[in-house]
């Protein structure tokens, strides 16, 4: 055997040693996004039927309510989650989506109503007395909202930073009376002045802010549970 043949041969020792590019799979793992997004969307859901619940008055005996009551503390409750375990800058930004989307539908609605009824179509006027949008009512309805839930955030993270994880119960019905007692106020007053006698703004709002928070008292076990959950999920992602 001559050096040329030696030299031309092939290295098969050294080129079976190498594996084919891509014979080992490869494993990557996407980074878990958490509950934030199903926390925020649930929160998103809430609200907005809310907003639409609460254009029927109800009539409890001589208390009065507006629908939206059914709903709208659990908003307070999935807020409370969003600003323990998330902090404040995470909060603010799903309460900010909750009032963009909340506008938009308010938007959409009006722009619908407005639109002819087609011959076939005879509920136009029942559509209008529940979706259709009166500017107070939005108003209302955005200030109420923006600034309850913003002051209710605010205050749970403030009690948080001084009191550390200690006393949840203190800091979840603690900013729900102070959000609440904004948001009730700022909604029932700019809505309904001028409307009805100050003495039903009152019974609305009185009645309407002590319903919440009872329903926030009354649902704190589920509110210890929920946040638990997601910050163990959290932890461990």
């Amino acid at each position: 055997m001559n050096i040329a043949e030696v030299s031309g041969g092939k290295d098969k020792t050294r080129g079976d040693a190498s594996p084919a590019r891509g014979d080992t799979p490869t494993h990557q793992t996407s980074p878990r996004r958490g509950y934030f997004d199903v926390v925020m969307v649930l929160f998103v859901s809430f609200l907005l039927l809310s907003n639409i619940g609460a254009t029927k008055l109800v009539g409890l005996g001589d208390l009065i309510v507006d629908g939206g009551a059914i709903l709208f503390p659990l908003t307070y409750i999935l807020g409370d989650v969003l600003a323990e375990v998330y902090g404040f800058t995470s909060a603010r930004r799903a309460i900010f989506m909750g009032f963009i989307i909340s506008a938009l539908a308010s938007l959409v609605f009006w722009a619908v109503a407005a639109l002819p009824p087609a011959a076939e179509y005879t509920n136009q006027a029942a559509f209008e007395a529940v979706l259709g949008v009166v500017p107070r009512f939005f108003i209302a309805s955005l200030a109420g909202y923006i600034v309850g839930q913003l002051l209710n955030a605010w205050v749970l993270t403030r009690i948080k930073d001084r009191w550390g994880d200690r006393h949840l119960w203190a800091r979840l019905i603690g900013s729900s009376i102070v959000g609440e007692a904004a948001d009730t106020t700022i909604f029932c007053v700019t809505a309904w002045v001028g409307v009805v006698s100050w003495g039903t703004i009152v019974n609305l709002t009185v009645v309407g802010f002590l319903w919440k928070v009872a329903v926030e008292i009354v649902l704190l076990p589920v509110t210890y549970a929920v946040i638990g959950v997601v910050k163990k999920h959290e932890s461990a992602s």
